[in-house]
Protein backbone atom coordinates (compact mmCIF):
# COMPACT_ATOMS: atom_id res chain seq x y z
CA UNK A 1 0.00 0.00 0.00
CA UNK A 2 0.98 3.62 -0.69
CA UNK A 3 1.55 6.12 2.23
CA UNK A 4 0.73 9.95 1.35
CA UNK A 5 4.05 10.56 1.77
CA UNK A 6 4.94 8.03 -1.13
CA UNK A 7 2.27 9.42 -3.55
CA UNK A 8 3.42 13.04 -2.95
CA UNK A 9 7.03 11.91 -3.40
CA UNK A 10 5.88 10.30 -6.75
CA UNK A 11 3.69 13.04 -7.59
CA UNK A 12 5.98 15.59 -6.80
CA UNK A 13 8.67 13.79 -9.74
CA UNK A 14 6.47 14.91 -12.55
CA UNK A 15 7.86 18.26 -11.81
CA UNK A 16 11.26 19.47 -13.66
CA UNK A 17 12.39 21.08 -10.41
CA UNK A 18 12.09 18.29 -8.40
CA UNK A 19 13.23 15.60 -11.02
CA UNK A 20 16.13 17.67 -10.61
CA UNK A 21 16.54 17.80 -6.99
CA UNK A 22 16.29 14.05 -6.20
CA UNK A 23 17.85 13.27 -9.74
CA UNK A 24 14.86 10.90 -10.16
CA UNK A 25 12.37 10.76 -12.89
CA UNK A 26 8.99 8.51 -13.65
CA UNK A 27 7.97 5.64 -15.91
CA UNK A 28 5.35 3.98 -16.69
CA UNK A 29 3.80 0.73 -18.89
CA UNK A 30 4.85 -2.37 -19.45
CA UNK A 31 6.98 -1.38 -22.60
CA UNK A 32 8.89 1.13 -21.62
CA UNK A 33 9.22 0.13 -18.00
CA UNK A 34 10.56 -3.32 -19.20
CA UNK A 35 12.81 -1.49 -21.83
CA UNK A 36 14.75 0.69 -18.80
CA UNK A 37 15.01 -2.44 -16.53
CA UNK A 38 17.06 -4.18 -19.39
CA UNK A 39 19.03 -1.19 -19.73
CA UNK A 40 21.86 0.62 -17.93
CA UNK A 41 19.21 3.07 -16.22
CA UNK A 42 19.22 1.94 -12.51
CA UNK A 43 16.24 1.69 -10.77
CA UNK A 44 15.12 3.36 -7.42
CA UNK A 45 11.46 1.79 -6.80
CA UNK A 46 9.07 -0.08 -8.69
CA UNK A 47 5.23 -0.63 -8.28
CA UNK A 48 2.83 -2.73 -10.29
CA UNK A 49 -0.05 -4.25 -9.72
CA UNK A 50 -0.61 -7.86 -8.71
CA UNK A 51 -1.46 -8.69 -12.36
CA UNK A 52 2.33 -7.95 -13.64
CA UNK A 53 4.14 -10.69 -13.99
CA UNK A 54 7.43 -9.13 -13.11
CA UNK A 55 9.98 -10.79 -15.80
CA UNK A 56 13.39 -9.28 -14.35
CA UNK A 57 12.40 -10.79 -11.51
CA UNK A 58 12.41 -7.78 -9.59
CA UNK A 59 12.92 -8.33 -6.01
CA UNK A 60 11.92 -4.94 -4.21
CA UNK A 61 8.70 -4.56 -6.08
CA UNK A 62 6.01 -3.53 -4.09
CA UNK A 63 2.48 -4.30 -5.04
CA UNK A 64 -0.32 -1.73 -5.17
CA UNK A 65 -3.69 -1.89 -5.76
CA UNK A 66 -5.49 -0.51 -8.98
CA UNK A 67 -6.69 2.22 -7.40
CA UNK A 68 -3.36 3.39 -5.91
CA UNK A 69 -1.23 3.12 -9.71
CA UNK A 70 -4.49 5.55 -10.59
CA UNK A 71 -3.46 8.13 -8.03
CA UNK A 72 0.15 7.95 -9.36
CA UNK A 73 -0.61 7.83 -12.85
CA UNK A 74 -1.00 9.99 -16.03
CA UNK A 75 -2.57 7.21 -18.51
CA UNK A 76 -6.43 7.44 -18.64
CA UNK A 77 -6.16 3.66 -18.28
CA UNK A 78 -3.02 2.88 -15.86
CA UNK A 79 -1.13 -0.35 -17.37
CA UNK A 80 -0.14 -2.45 -14.31
CA UNK A 81 3.47 -1.34 -13.71
CA UNK A 82 4.99 2.37 -12.80
CA UNK A 83 8.50 2.80 -12.21
CA UNK A 84 10.75 5.38 -10.76
CA UNK A 85 14.33 6.03 -12.12
CA UNK A 86 17.93 7.17 -11.77
CA UNK A 87 18.84 10.18 -13.57
CA UNK A 88 22.57 9.21 -14.90
CA UNK A 89 25.17 12.03 -15.38
CA UNK A 90 25.77 13.56 -18.48
CA UNK A 91 28.52 11.70 -20.16
CA UNK A 92 31.37 13.40 -22.84
CA UNK A 93 30.26 13.67 -26.54
CA UNK A 94 32.18 11.90 -29.12
CA UNK A 95 32.71 14.57 -31.89
CA UNK A 96 31.85 11.68 -34.66
CA UNK A 97 29.22 10.18 -36.84
CA UNK A 98 25.79 12.34 -37.46
CA UNK A 99 24.67 14.22 -33.88
CA UNK A 100 21.29 16.22 -34.11
CA UNK A 101 21.12 19.52 -32.06
CA UNK A 102 17.54 20.97 -30.52
CA UNK A 103 17.75 24.45 -30.62
CA UNK A 104 14.39 25.34 -27.68
CA UNK A 105 11.73 22.00 -28.75
CA UNK A 106 9.23 22.61 -26.17
CA UNK A 107 6.70 19.80 -27.15
CA UNK A 108 6.94 16.79 -24.59
CA UNK A 109 5.74 14.98 -27.66
CA UNK A 110 8.09 16.15 -30.34
CA UNK A 111 11.35 15.53 -28.28
CA UNK A 112 9.88 11.97 -27.47
CA UNK A 113 9.25 10.78 -31.08
CA UNK A 114 12.82 12.55 -31.90
CA UNK A 115 14.27 10.23 -29.61
CA UNK A 116 12.51 7.49 -31.17
CA UNK A 117 13.50 8.91 -34.77
CA UNK A 118 17.19 8.57 -33.33
CA UNK A 119 16.94 5.59 -32.08
CA UNK A 120 15.59 3.98 -35.81
CA UNK A 121 18.28 5.88 -37.52
CA UNK A 122 21.26 4.77 -35.70
CA UNK A 123 21.82 8.64 -34.16
CA UNK A 124 23.36 7.89 -30.73
CA UNK A 125 24.03 11.30 -29.80
CA UNK A 126 21.31 13.96 -29.37
CA UNK A 127 22.34 17.34 -28.59
CA UNK A 128 20.23 19.86 -26.60
CA UNK A 129 19.85 23.61 -26.00
CA UNK A 130 19.34 23.81 -21.79
CA UNK A 131 15.77 25.47 -22.36
CA UNK A 132 14.35 22.47 -24.64
CA UNK A 133 11.73 20.37 -22.73
CA UNK A 134 13.43 17.55 -20.00
CA UNK A 135 13.96 14.50 -21.78
CA UNK A 136 13.20 13.07 -18.56
CA UNK A 137 9.57 14.30 -18.12
CA UNK A 138 6.91 11.81 -18.36
CA UNK A 139 5.27 12.63 -21.74
CA UNK A 140 8.70 12.68 -23.37
CA UNK A 141 9.83 9.01 -21.81
CA UNK A 142 6.36 7.61 -22.61
CA UNK A 143 7.01 8.95 -26.31
CA UNK A 144 10.13 7.60 -26.81
CA UNK A 145 8.74 4.13 -26.24
CA UNK A 146 12.28 2.85 -25.01
CA UNK A 147 14.25 4.85 -27.31
CA UNK A 148 15.82 7.10 -24.65
CA UNK A 149 18.02 3.90 -23.03
CA UNK A 150 19.73 3.82 -26.88
CA UNK A 151 20.23 7.71 -27.62
CA UNK A 152 22.42 10.02 -25.32
CA UNK A 153 20.96 13.15 -24.35
CA UNK A 154 22.62 16.08 -23.17
CA UNK A 155 21.43 19.12 -22.24
CA UNK A 156 24.25 22.01 -22.85
CA UNK A 157 25.15 25.78 -24.11
CA UNK A 158 24.42 24.75 -28.13
CA UNK A 159 26.82 27.84 -28.85
CA UNK A 160 29.90 27.15 -26.84
CA UNK A 161 29.60 23.88 -28.40
CA UNK A 162 28.88 24.37 -31.91
CA UNK A 163 31.50 26.64 -31.91
CA UNK A 164 34.00 23.81 -31.34
CA UNK A 165 32.70 21.66 -33.18
CA UNK A 166 35.22 20.35 -35.97
CA UNK A 167 32.22 18.86 -38.24
CA UNK A 168 30.04 19.75 -40.70
CA UNK A 169 27.20 22.10 -39.35
CA UNK A 170 23.87 21.92 -41.31
CA UNK A 171 20.78 23.93 -39.87
CA UNK A 172 17.49 23.30 -41.12
CA UNK A 173 15.59 26.80 -42.23
CA UNK A 174 12.95 27.59 -44.96
CA UNK A 175 15.51 29.37 -47.35
CA UNK A 176 17.64 26.32 -47.24
CA UNK A 177 18.94 23.78 -50.21
CA UNK A 178 16.67 21.81 -51.64
CA UNK A 179 17.76 18.58 -49.02
CA UNK A 180 16.81 16.23 -52.21
CA UNK A 181 19.74 17.66 -54.39
CA UNK A 182 22.47 17.56 -51.60
CA UNK A 183 25.19 14.70 -50.95
CA UNK A 184 25.29 15.74 -46.77
CA UNK A 185 28.21 14.51 -44.97
CA UNK A 186 27.42 11.97 -42.46
CA UNK A 187 29.86 12.89 -40.26
CA UNK A 188 28.51 16.32 -39.40
CA UNK A 189 25.63 18.17 -36.87
CA UNK A 190 22.55 18.68 -38.22
CA UNK A 191 20.46 21.49 -36.21
CA UNK A 192 16.34 22.06 -35.69
CA UNK A 193 14.89 24.78 -34.03
CA UNK A 194 11.68 25.63 -31.81
CA UNK A 195 8.39 24.67 -32.92
CA UNK A 196 6.93 28.21 -33.31
CA UNK A 197 10.00 30.53 -33.91
CA UNK A 198 12.59 28.07 -35.71
CA UNK A 199 16.73 28.38 -35.27
CA UNK A 200 17.77 31.06 -33.17
CA UNK A 201 19.82 33.96 -34.96
CA UNK A 202 22.98 33.03 -32.48
CA UNK A 203 22.90 29.59 -33.80
CA UNK A 204 21.66 30.34 -37.28
CA UNK A 205 25.77 32.52 -37.45
CA UNK A 206 27.28 29.32 -36.62
CA UNK A 207 25.55 27.12 -39.67
CA UNK A 208 27.85 26.38 -42.79
CA UNK A 209 25.17 24.60 -44.83
CA UNK A 210 21.37 25.46 -44.89
CA UNK A 211 18.74 22.42 -45.94
CA UNK A 212 15.00 22.78 -46.81
CA UNK A 213 12.08 20.35 -47.84
CA UNK A 214 10.96 21.63 -50.91
CA UNK A 215 7.24 22.24 -50.71
CA UNK A 216 4.92 20.61 -53.63
CA UNK A 217 1.87 21.77 -52.47
CA UNK A 218 -0.02 24.01 -55.02
CA UNK A 219 -1.41 26.33 -52.55
CA UNK A 220 1.52 27.08 -50.56
CA UNK A 221 -0.44 28.29 -47.78
CA UNK A 222 1.21 25.55 -45.76
CA UNK A 223 3.77 27.55 -43.06
CA UNK A 224 6.09 24.85 -41.76
CA UNK A 225 6.50 21.45 -41.09
CA UNK A 226 5.99 19.75 -37.35
CA UNK A 227 9.81 19.62 -36.30
CA UNK A 228 9.55 15.71 -35.60
CA UNK A 229 7.67 15.19 -39.01
CA UNK A 230 10.71 17.39 -40.75
CA UNK A 231 13.26 15.20 -38.57
CA UNK A 232 11.98 11.90 -40.20
CA UNK A 233 12.34 13.15 -43.23
CA UNK A 234 15.86 14.37 -43.06
CA UNK A 235 17.05 11.71 -40.83
CA UNK A 236 15.91 9.42 -43.94
CA UNK A 237 18.05 11.72 -46.33
CA UNK A 238 21.08 11.76 -44.35
CA UNK A 239 20.78 8.05 -44.22
CA UNK A 240 19.90 7.07 -47.53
Amino acid sequence: MLSKNQIKFIRSLKKKKFRQTNKLFLAEGIKVVEELLASDFELHSLYATSSYKNPHKIKDLTIIEEKELAMISDFTNPNQVFGIFKIPSQKDLPREGLTIVLDGVNDPGNLGTIIRLCDWFGVKELVCSENTVDCYNQKVVQASMGSLTRVSVNYLNILDYLKSEPRTIYGTLLNGENIYMVAPEQNAVLIFGNEANGISEEVKSLIQHKLTIPQFGESKKTESLNVATATAIFLSEFRR
